[in-house]
């Protein structure tokens, strides 16, 4: 783990795509971001600058990248949300 708070947490990627690879997740059960609801938004406003700070600790001052994937065709493995905070190196477009 390396942040929670109230709302989210945020840890370490067991699979690293890049050399900054974080996971940062609700602890509110929410399936995906699809199934997220207006009512959210407050939640994911939160999520993205909890993201920023977390990328700012770790000194990605060049850039980085947050990725949500939703459903099957969106590459979603795991259907509890969750956002991927990746730097540490170039990103390449489109990313896959």
């Amino acid at each position: 783990m390396v942040y929670e708070d109230d709302r989210v947490m945020a840890f370490r990627d067991i699979h690293p795509q890049a050399p900054v690879h974080l996971l940062i997740i609700p602890k509110e059960h929410i399936p995906s971001l699809e199934a997220a609801e207006d009512a959210h938004a407050g939640l994911l406003g939160h999520i993205l600058i909890t993201a920023r700070n977390l990328a700012r600790e770790a000194g990605l001052q060049n850039g980085f990248r947050v990725v949500n994937n939703c459903g099957p065709a969106g590459g979603q493995t795991v259907y509890h949300l969750h956002f991927h905070l990746l730097g540490g190196r170039s990103m390449q477009w489109p990313p896959g």
